[in-house]
């Protein structure tokens, strides 16, 4: 029963905090105003800006914003304990992360669609939309790395989730052109395409698992082409360039639409596996894992501030700002749907890290399951035949006893996917099939992410080209081809290597990346909080709601990226890792410059609006028709 209290205490909070604090902040602070203008109607060119409804938005932008941070980063932190990662989960997403994400998107719907970055130049400084560009570039290399690699791994691990995932590919374009281009039903296709999906995770458990190291040449996992995770990496990212640069309407859309909607069905299953789990007493949280935990792996970090950059979009994330005013606020139709989309958003993401805490700790300590070669599944045992349930499950998966060192990205997921399939297990589910619908649902969820992230990167390589002057870069081919690029040569770095062991496979870097992934997201979102904080000081509007965050968010990455750069065990500086050590300092520099840009434009701001946009151009108003 404890796990039930703490999934309904979680989720009762969430409730309550969207219908007084969010609606606080809508009517009270940012005055939302179901008659103004919007950009995607201002705007309207049905490539970026295109008038969506609120149910198809809704699930683009909470697809797109949760991707594999809350199932990633709370699959880590737990090593601490479940209690801190609830704690900085639940209160996070109501006071920190919803708000940031709510203020991005108000901000960038009435700076016609603008992003963050480039409302900086006005709202602070010329020379703070640079650096703020930089950052935004810096900061969506790494996320890019970081979930094309964790999606690689899914497909590597369990093959099963592969042919469901590409599926949905060609149901968006069909559903994309049949609802845009001919104005047909969306409910009717997009609940065929769902059953579609579903029917894709049955014969990829059965059948059909795609697995390319079948294919690959035999040679070691130490080299590129006989590497599945490599492999995976290359196809998904050549995947991101097309979805960058096709009209939104085409294939992001509706397939975030469709996702959606099977993320909504796995996010019930899984909610209703926990209920019957705890009720049948089978998934006791106390039992199955430490509230805190005494031993943690030696070489870990501290949990002084690593737990406040671990769980990056469970609670609060500087990628979420792009996402807000990078294309979301390009497809709200009306202000009215600005708190569902960007506060509410951000509770079901919270939500969605209380249910990834759940499931690896109390879900875990259901049972470690092995696969059989007939592709079933047996619960495992240890040395004296007993299955190996509760904490000594919890223990295999985490061992407290362990090195840091042995800690892998895609273990850490298979720790949320195992004990996410033993929720389901608990309705009858068979095995094989709930791993499969848990493997799909991590997959989907970073997939969503992948192909926004990429085509936010596109907007700010052509935004940072128009300011060092060069034309061909504004190009959307060749600026997608630089976002691609650089986030692809980042995936496919070598992770750490065990002391005196072989060096570590290419694609394996994510124990690397998480830690700067978390720490530069951090850092993004504790600068948007500035700009919000500008935005609303210059109209003579509370800030200490946002204030407050601001300073958290900058100063916890802050003391991370330190202790990652010059930590004497395991720092980037004393280990050589040159290229983490200069993006790392990089980051820092551009965000001292930015803080001090801030403090040299406050006096002058408050009370005081920024300049006003240029007009449109008559086209430009009359294509909104």
């Amino acid at each position: 029963m404890d796990t039930l209290l703490v999934a309904l205490g979680s989720f009762l909070g969430f409730i309550i905090a969207y219908n007084t604090y969010g609606r606080w902040l809508a009517r009270k602070v940012f005055n939302v105003d179901p008659q103004a203008v919007v950009p995607s109607h201002e705007l309207r060119d049905d490539v970026d800006f295109v008038p969506t409804r609120r149910s198809v938005i809704f699930g683009h932008h909470f697809t797109s914003i949760a991707g594999t941070g809350p199932i990633v980063g709370p699959a880590i932190a737990v090593f601490w304990g479940w209690l801190p990662a609830l704690l900085w989960v639940v209160f996070g997403s109501i006071f920190i992360g919803a708000v940031h994400d709510f203020g991005a998107l108000m901000v960038s719907l009435r700076n016609r669609g603008q992003t963050v970055g480039e409302i900086a130049g006005r709202l602070i400084s010329p020379r703070a939309s640079v650096i703020f560009l930089l950052i935004l570039f810096f900061a969506l290399t790494v996320v890019l790395a970081v979930f094309g690699q964790v999606i690689a791994s899914i497909f590597s691990i369990y093959p099963q989730s592969v042919l469901s995932v590409w599926l949905s590919l060609p149901l968006a374009v069909a559903i994309g052109l049949w609802c845009c281009r001919h104005g047909g039903n969306l409910l009717i296709p997009s609940l065929g395409a769902l059953v579609l999906l579903y029917l894709g995770v049955v014969f990829g458990a059965d059948s059909l698992p795609i697995n390319l190291q079948q294919w690959l040449p035999e040679v070691t996992t130490h080299s590129l082409l006989g590497n599945p995770t490599v492999v995976w990496t290359a196809i998904l990212f050549v995947y991101c360039f097309f979805a960058s640069v096709l009209p939104v309407w085409l294939l992001l859309q509706p397939r975030d639409y469709i996702n959606s909607l099977q993320l909504v069905v796995a996010l019930l299953l899984l909610l209703c596996g926990m209920f019957a789990a705890g009720l049948s007493g089978h998934a006791g949280l106390m039992a199955s894992a430490p509230a805190i935990a005494k031993e943690i792996p030696v070489g870990a970090p501290p949990i002084w501030p690593f737990l406040f950059i671990t769980i990056a979009c469970g609670a609060v994330s500087g990628f979420h700002c792009l996402v807000s005013s990078g294309t979301t606020s390009k497809q709200v139709a009306s202000e009215n749907d600005a708190l569902s989309v960007g506060y509410g958003s951000m509770l079901l993401e919270g939500a969605l890290a209380v249910l990834v805490i759940l499931a690896c700790c109390a879900g875990v300590g259901m049972g470690k399951y092995d696969r059989q070669a007939d592709g079933t599944y047996q619960v495992a045992v240890n040395s004296a035949g007993k299955p190996i349930l509760g904490s000594d499950a919890w223990h295999v998966r985490y061992d407290s006893a362990g090195s840091w060192s042995n800690f892998r990205l895609g273990q850490m997921v298979g720790a949320f996917v195992d004990g996410g399939a033993n929720f389901l297990s608990a309705l009858g589910i068979a095995q094989r099939y709930a791993i499969a619908i848990i493997a799909m649902l991590v997959a989907c969820f970073a997939a969503t992410t992948l192909d926004t992230g990429t085509r936010l990167q596109r907007y700010v390589v052509q935004e940072l080209a128009g300011v060092v002057k060069i034309p061909s870069l504004a190009n959307k081919y060749v600026a997608t081809m630089v976002a691609v690029g650089s986030a692809l040569g980042l995936a496919l770095m070598r992770g750490p290597s065990a002391p005196g062991g072989p060096p570590a496979p290419y694609g394996t870097g994510g124990q690397y990346l998480w830690p700067l992934f978390g720490a530069t997201n951090q850092l993004l979102a504790g600068l948007a909080f500035m700009v919000t904080v500008f935005y609303l000081a210059r109209r003579n509007k509370p800030i200490w709601f946002v204030l407050l965050p601001m300073i958290v968010m900058i100063i916890m990455p802050l003391w991370a990226l330190l202790w990652n750069m010059f930590n004497t065990e395991s720092g980037w500086w004393p280990q050589g890792n040159l290229l983490l050590f200069s993006i790392g300092t990089a980051t820092i520099l551009l965000q001292m410059w930015m803080v001090a840009e801030a403090l040299l434009a406050w006096p002058k701001a408050k009370g005081v609006l920024e300049d006003s946009l240029p007009p449109l151009p008559a086209r430009s108003v009359s294509s909104a028709s």
